[in-house]
């Protein structure tokens, strides 16, 4: 019998995807690439409440799922962020709906439904299964669960849950609940496991990563020093690999920080600051809690400390009462800050978030030419800025093959996505390479060093 996930949003709902593969292959199921392969018992979706097409997503999933069942039966569930309005919704077309804090007792939900299970599993004990009051501590058991990890060289780990910013367009208090670290003694060994296996590429996740350890002083390492401690597994190992972190909140983005990812080679030079808006009042709705001269100065931190850094962004555009005005010192910002990448999204209210109380002012033409405009803008600068790498030499990780036939494709230290010529070079290689050309968002270049040089 086999099984189908669908993961949308984050990278967070990815690693957790990875978590319920674990748990499914454990009692004897198989995964199957296809949602529309025979042998499905079990079809699942890990959800997104960031915006509502990705809602919208699901329900039109769910929908053609339940129409096949009249041919093949099968059962449905659905985890991940889901806000109380949309779960109770939910709960009328899925079998199940639980949180993600819950999944150990998965076996148990699916045999409690009438499933058959492949061969006899003993579920792990878990709290109740639907109270969400005590996320916090069954967070921590679902961490316990050893992910299976869909790529060789590349990984996700998480080390936090949760979110006590409660900007006004954000779903994520209401549907993971408030910040919960992750011990570190646990997030460590298995980023050594993963670095002794030879992943080279291990993003630390969290939805606001940087605030690590804030909610256990004393008790738990802070975020600049987790980073430490995965840098000295680099220096220990010798074992080469590239660590990111997303994402990040400004506010805790501190010198301290800078310094310590200039230190170690294999804290990667890329920094994923978001914006959200270039304008203080409307950053004031958003409750982020900076203003651009706070902004500014960490980004003039980050071009000091770490000069060949690459700087990505998220921004919303027609959030509720942002003016032309408004919307034009956005526009201003991202011409001066260079991003290197920015993630645009239009406004979408989501229910239980403070801002969905307001009126959604912006008409969805207005977000549409707001949203090209910014686009435009991004490709602009991020083209100025990719010929100024023309000529320069950079290391690549090789990822994968490249549409076009006798090409190879991977992304820089900075994650500048690359285009390679076929070498010798193999998936999971470290090459340096010669940029040759560029596009806006990407780079073409050609290997200087073979294969077995970076074999280290």
């Amino acid at each position: 019998m086999k099984y189908f996930i669908q993961p949308y949003g984050c990278q967070m709902n990815h690693s957790d995807t990875e978590r319920i593969r674990t748990i499914l292959n454990d009692m004897g199921y198989e995964e199957s690439g296809d949602e529309d392969d025979p042998d499905i018992g079990i079809k699942g979706v890990v959800s997104c409440s960031v915006r509502q097409k990705a809602i919208d997503r699901v329900y039109g999933r769910i929908r053609k799922w339940n129409g096949q069942k009249s041919r093949q039966p099968f059962l449905t569930f659905l985890t991940g962020c889901a806000l109380p309005v949309d779960q109770k919704k939910f709960q009328k077309l899925f079998d199940i709906v639980f949180p993600i804090n819950t999944v150990v007792n998965l076996p148990d939900m699916i045999r409690h439904y009438g499933v058959p299970t492949p061969f006899s599993f003993v579920a792990r004990s878990a709290p109740n299964l639907v109270d969400q009051n005590k996320f916090a501590d069954q967070i921590e058991d679902f961490w316990d669960i050893k992910p299976c990890y869909t790529s060789s060289i590349e990984a996700y780990v998480p080390i936090q849950n949760g979110c006590n910013k409660f900007c006004s367009f954000c779903a994520v208090p209401y549907t993971r609940g408030r910040e919960v670290s992750r011990p570190s003694e646990d997030i460590l060994s298995e980023f050594r496991q993963l670095v002794e296996n030879g992943c080279r590429s291990i993003t630390l996740l969290g939805q606001n990563v940087n605030s690590y350890g804030l909610d256990k002083k004393c008790n738990e390492l802070s975020f600049p020093e987790l980073m430490k401690a995965v840098g000295e597994i680099g220096d220990e190992t010798q074992n080469r690999f590239w660590t990111y972190f997303t994402s990040p909140h400004p506010r805790h983005i501190t010198r301290e920080l800078l310094e310590i990812i200039a230190c170690y080679d294999v804290l990667a030079k890329q920094i994923h600051l978001p914006l959200q808006s270039g304008d203080d009042q409307v950053l004031s709705r958003m409750n982020r809690n900076y203003s651009m001269v706070q902004y500014r100065q960490v980004v003039q931190d980050i071009r000091c400390v770490l000069p060949d850094a690459t700087l990505f962004t998220d921004i919303i555009v027609g959030f509720s009462g942002e003016s032309y005005e408004q919307f034009e010192r956005t526009a201003e910002a991202m011409r001066e800050f260079r991003y290197d990448m920015a993630y645009i999204a239009q406004y979408s209210p989501r229910p239980g978030a403070l801002s969905s109380q307001w009126e959604d002012d912006v008409p969805k033409e207005e977000k549409e030419r707001r949203y090209g405009a910014l686009n435009e803008i991004l490709r602009a600068e991020a083209m100025k800025v990719n010929k100024e790498r023309i000529g320069k030499k950079l290391t690549a990780l090789i990822t994968g093959e490249h549409r076009k036939e006798g090409f190879l494709t991977g992304y820089t230290e900075g994650r500048i996505p690359v285009k390679i010529e076929n070498t010798a070079a193999q998936i999971g290689d470290f090459v340096d390479i010669v940029v040759t050309s560029v596009k806006e968002l990407s780079i073409e270049g050609t290997v200087t060093t073979s294969a077995a040089d970076q074999a280290s």
